[in-house]
Order: structure tokens, then sequence, then C-alpha cells
């Protein structure tokens, strides 16, 4: 039997800012009876990543301080929040101009996933970008990037080795392996 879909009884916001909604729901369980959840909503609940390739094979990695693990050393591919009525593919093309200075003539869809099987109210879009030009647009005033342009395969020893920890490009720079055949 497939699993009861759970009812929201009430809903209401603990917590809101321009990059983070916090709410706390009372769901009514499949045998009736009541839970406090609470949800994490990041953004507009959408976020997008991109794995950029160069012509020469080489992909363009980004390096930023991140806050909650106190890393400034990881790398990762350009990710961002979409914003209100934005594509997807617009979101990454924005992304990819903020962060490392380029457009992309060509996006492949790779995968779209949830970021959290539970608490967190997020769904992850994955390209793989192609036909680089320079282009680029103002970055967020909270970024502070490092560039570099890498070869695949490093990146992907990065992401076996567990260098890479960020999951948007964990599972972009598997998709890209499986379908290089690498």
């Amino acid at each position: 039997m497939a699993p009861q879909p759970w009812r929201t009884r009430a809903s209401r916001d603990i917590y809101r800012n321009k990059w983070v909604r916090l709410r706390e729901d009372i769901a009514e369980l499949p045998d009736g009876r009541t839970t406090i959840y609470s949800v994490l909503t990041p953004g507009i609940g959408q976020c997008v990543g991109v794995l950029p390739f160069l012509p020469d094979g080489r992909v363009v990695m980004i390096r930023q301080y991140r806050y909650v693990y106190g890393e400034g050393h990881r790398w990762e591919m350009p990710t961002g929040g979409m914003h209100e009525g934005e594509t997807p593919e617009e979101a990454a093309q924005r992304e990819l101009q903020e962060e490392i200075g380029y457009r992309a003539g060509r996006f492949e869809w790779i995968s779209s996933y949830y970021t959290s099987k539970s608490v967190v109210e997020e769904t992850a879009h994955l390209f793989l970008g192609f036909d680089l030009t320079p282009s680029s647009l103002p970055p967020d005033e909270t970024e502070f990037l490092e560039i570099e342009a890498m070869p695949f395969e490093q990146v992907l020893d990065m992401v076996l080795r567990s260098d890479i920890r960020d999951s948007m490009t964990v599972t972009a720079v598997l998709h890209a392996a499986r379908r290089l055949g690498v």
C-alpha cells in the first residue's frame, strides 16, 4: 500500500527574511493524530547549478567562504537561488554571468531533485553549460569568489575523494561523468 498523504491543518510563519522562510505546520497523520512539522524554504524554494565546460574539456569552478561550515577551501560549480518569475534556464544563465563572467550558448538539463528528504522545501535544477562566451553581471553583494578552470577528470577525482561536498556539484559531476563515459 502506498503511503497515505498527511493533511495540513494549520500553518504559521516563524521567521522570514529575503533569503529564507521558516514555517510551522500542524499536520494530520493518516491515523488522525496531529504533529508539529517545521519547514524551511530557501528563497522561492528553487535553485540552479551549472557545470560549465570550456571547449578544451575543462570546467570552470568557484571557491568561496561557506559560513555554515566555516570553510573556504572547497571548490564547487556556479549555483544559486532562482528569482520570482525566472525559468531554471534563465536563473542558470544569470548565475553564470554573476559568478564566472560567462554566458552559455547551450544548456543540457541533467537533473532536478529535492535538496533535502524532509524539512527543507527546495528543488535543485542542474545543467551542463556549453559554448561559453564572456559576459558578466555584478556579483551578489555577499559573494567573494575565486575562479579557476580545471580538467574535468580532476574535478571528478575531487568528488570521489569527498573534497567537493556540495550536493549540487557532486550530482552534476557524476551525471557528467556518466554522459562522457569517464
